[in-house]
């Protein structure tokens, strides 16, 4: 059976219908939660409203449905096959001459498509919500509108020093021999407890090397005196070296689009992207994962009669086998960011055994 024809896109529409509809519910339900723990955050906070509540909840929801869709879509194509089945549609096929793979390869096609669009659509705009809502709570924590959290440059660091909260900003970053960052266009936020700006240090290039930094070219700025220029400049600080590759943006808030130039960046830089790869390779596993997460709601969904019973056994078998496949993966996940195994097997490997799995019992049930 061609994808294109009426059956396949009969049944291709039913599942993206079930799809949209199981994601608002599951949308709604996590934004009143998100809500509700935003109202808890702001009892007794005279600076914040309502508006706090609904940005949270708004900002946050991009970031729960990027780790809950491979269930979303399970569930939908748990019951578009159970209505299938219901409805006895799916006897019908079978006795047109149809086979299961017939039955299920225009599915399985615009399901791989949903995910290519969820990473190349949706995954930019996930990533800019998830650096909005990191922007935000911070501005919650320091009580400051105008505070800021991420930057586009190569580094953006906060350190508590002391009395006084340090923000670090710097571009073109690398890693010498003798654990020595060398680093050009450094600026050195000093801020109180309030976040409130107390002197800004710039440098055109600089070094930091035991808690140091080594700044040459440097303008020091502070609210109400002349600007100071110095030919080299030293500030101690805590920040380490081990701090800063701790510290770099979260994958999650880059752009699937700018991973591999965050990637070679990183690694240009003499640092770890293994996070930054991992979350690159995962992204483009994701569609195959949706496909993997169909196979099984077909394997435990797809009956010639629901009359023979344990429907809701086999319906709760699936939806176990996803959670533990969910769980087994960030495991494997745990082991390949800690470099156990390879970054790819620990990415695809999840995906391939579930999906050849699903593909033995669909065979299996096809010639029983």
């Amino acid at each position: 059976m061609h994808y294109n024809s009426i059956l396949g896109r009969y049944f291709s529409k039913q599942i993206i219908v079930a799809f949209f509809g199981v994601l608002i519910a599951i949308s709604g339900i996590i934004m009143m939660f998100d809500s509700i723990e935003a109202l808890r955050r702001i009892s007794g906070r005279d600076d914040t409203g309502m508006s706090y509540v609904v940005k949270y909840a708004i900002t946050k929801l991009p970031e729960t449905i990027d780790k809950i869709l491979p269930f979303v879509m399970m569930v939908a194509a748990m019951m578009t096959f159970w209505r299938a089945s219901k409805n006895n549609e799916y006897v019908i096929v079978r006795s047109a001459g149809v086979s299961a793979w017939g039955f299920l390869k225009p599915v399985l096609l615009t399901v791989f498509l949903v995910g290519v669009l969820n990473i190349a659509l949706f995954n930019p705009i996930s990533s800019k919500m998830y650096e909005m809502h990191a922007t935000l709570k911070y501005r919650f924590i320091t009580r400051d509108p105008t505070a800021m959290l991420f930057s586009s440059k190569g580094l953006w660091i906060r350190e508590s020093f002391e009395d006084k909260i340090l923000v670090v900003q710097a571009k073109s970053l690398r890693q010498e021999k003798d654990e020595t960052l060398s680093m050009q266009d450094i600026s050195i936020l000093e801020m109180d407890q309030d976040a409130q700006i107390l002197r800004r240090i710039e440098g055109l290039v600089g070094t930091l090397k035991d808690r140091v930094f080594k700044l040459r070219g440097v303008q020091i700025f502070k609210s109400g005196q002349k600007t100071e220029s110095l030919p080299v400049y030293e500030y101690k600080t805590t920040i380490t070296l081990q701090r800063i590759k701790e510290n770099f943006v979260d994958p999650d808030a880059i752009s699937f689009w700018d991973l591999p130039d965050t990637i070679r960046f990183y690694e240009l830089s003499g640092f770890s992207a293994v996070r930054h790869q991992m979350r690159y390779l995962s992204l483009l596993a994701s569609p195959f994962l949706l496909v993997a997460m169909v196979l099984v709601a077909s394997l435990f969904s797809l009956r010639p009669s629901v009359r023979q019973g344990g429907v809701m056994l086999m319906i709760v078998t699936g939806v176990c086998i996803g959670f533990m496949t969910y769980f087994s993966s960030q495991l494997i996940f745990a082991f390949g960011i800690n470099g156990y195994i390879p970054i790819w097997l620990a990415v695809w490997s999840p995906t391939i055994v579930v999906m050849l799995l699903s593909m033995t019992g669909l065979i299996i049930k096809e010639e029983g």
